[in-house]
């Protein structure tokens, strides 16, 4: 058996830069990826893997395919990731984060620091916060999920979870919030829980502390905190089904702009604080550039479903002209969706938003000074103050977008329950 030349003489190169390949003849690297993007200190490349696109970045430490072929297409793997056995691609993965055998990672996929899957993990346009564990057999597309404060107590999906995010209608306008970003970046959150064979129908939001019982389908938005919740089982039930009715468009499209404000302020923690982070580290300005990306793609993503749903009210319309006050606000939302969209391509900026900002960075970089330079060790041990401010920040940014989006679209008398 022979290599092909080309991928040949960059396996060569990778073993000798120190790579660990323990049977080269088995890889397979694009002609396209950049082996001075691959790191040379501790990563181990096991058979069968492959690795392709010119974004591919490859940290120290990294492991791939230790439970079987990994393939990665234009991912950024950060320090010491693990990447165990599937398919990955336009993900990103920061230091410490892992995922079991047969995997399926896509997508807009931003998984942060010790976050991790088990085997059967399905996920795109995904954001984990650092810590978030899943199980196995789970399907958990199109969601962001924090909390938790470390590796011992954290928060997880058991396993056969299904995040429902795909309607009979066709749409998408499915992406749920399993905590949120101005308290969950702070990472002191109680952990929220997930039970096993259970499954949530998008989009929906859960506060902290919430511990959902195994085998729930969870189809109601939970904003309370520390409560355990049990969902009924349902009663088979034969009956009219009422295609385009979209009778619950106010709280559709009210959970998706906060979704989207969510990515916003997750955007400005990047640039304003996680930024200086990277710097110094091996590869840090391409992978902070590579969460960026990602953050776009989200928002792009979001705002593309929304679209799709806004140009369907013309048949929503026409097939349920009764309700006056329904029909104003489909035909509000199809006008008005490109205005909404706009807002989250707009300065994050204001007077109120900059105060709070600045404040809190001061005291970021005066407690930093003393307390060292690791990402997670600075964040969790800010002074309460300090999260705080913090947290008021990132939440005046979702609360103004909020407000301006109800000013845009008053018929949908958003944010006023």
């Amino acid at each position: 058996m022979t290599l092909k030349p080309r991928s040949q003489d960059k396996i060569h190169q990778l073993l000798n830069n120190g790579v660990d390949i323990p049977n080269p003849v088995t890889l397979d690297i694009g002609e396209e990826v950049r082996l001075d993007q691959i790191s040379s200190k501790g990563v181990k490349i096991y058979p069968g893997c492959r690795i392709y696109g010119e974004k591919t970045i490859i940290a120290a430490g990294a492991q791939l395919g230790y439970e079987g072929p990994v393939t990665i297409d234009n991912c950024q793997i950060g320090p010491g990731v693990e990447l165990k056995g599937g398919f990955f691609k336009e993900a990103l993965f920061l230091e410490g984060a892992s995922m079991g055998l047969g995997a399926h990672v896509r997508q807009g996929c931003l998984i942060e620091e010790q976050a991790s899957g088990a085997h059967c993990v399905s996920l795109k346009q995904t954001i984990l916060f650092p810590f978030v564990a899943l199980g196995s057999l789970i399907n958990f597309c199109d969601c962001l999920m924090a909390g938790g404060k470390n590796r011992q107590d954290h928060s997880e999906v058991g396993s056969s979870y299904i995040h429902f995010n795909f309607t009979p209608e066709g749409d998408k306008t499915t992406a749920s919030l399993i905590g949120d970003v101005p308290k969950g970046v702070m990472l002191n959150q109680a952990p929220i829980f997930l039970g096993g064979q259970g499954g949530m129908v998008g989009p929906l939001r859960i506060g902290y502390g919430n511990v959902v019982a195994a085998g729930t389908i969870l189809r109601h938005d939970a904003l309370e905190e520390n409560k355990l919740i049990l969902g009924k089982s349902y009663r088979e039930v034969i009956t009219a089904h009422t295609p385009y009715l979209y009778s619950g468009l106010s709280r559709i499209v009210e959970n998706n702009i906060l979704y989207l404000a969510n990515l916003v302020a997750l955007e400005q923690w990047y640039f304003h604080v996680r930024r200086s982070f990277f710097e110094g580290q091996e590869f840090g300005d391409l992978i902070y550039a590579g969460a960026l990306h990602k953050l776009s793609l989200a928002k792009a993503e979001r705002l593309k479903r929304l679209k799709a749903m806004a140009d369907k009210m013309p048949l929503s319309l026409q097939r349920h002209p009764k309700d006056a006050k329904a029909a104003f606000r489909k035909k509000e939302f199809q006008d008005k969706i490109q205005e909404i969209s706009e807002l989250f391509y707009e300065e994050a900026e204001g007077r109120t938003v900059g105060k709070l900002r600045e404040g809190f960075l001061a005291k970021l970089n005066r407690h930093r000074s003393s307390q060292g330079e690791g990402y997670q060790e600075v964040i969790k041990s800010l002074p309460d103050s300090a999260s705080e401010e913090g947290t008021r920040w990132l939440q005046r940014i979702i609360d103004d977008l909020g407000q301006r989006a109800g000013k845009i679209m008053p018929s949908m008398a958003l944010f006023k329950r």
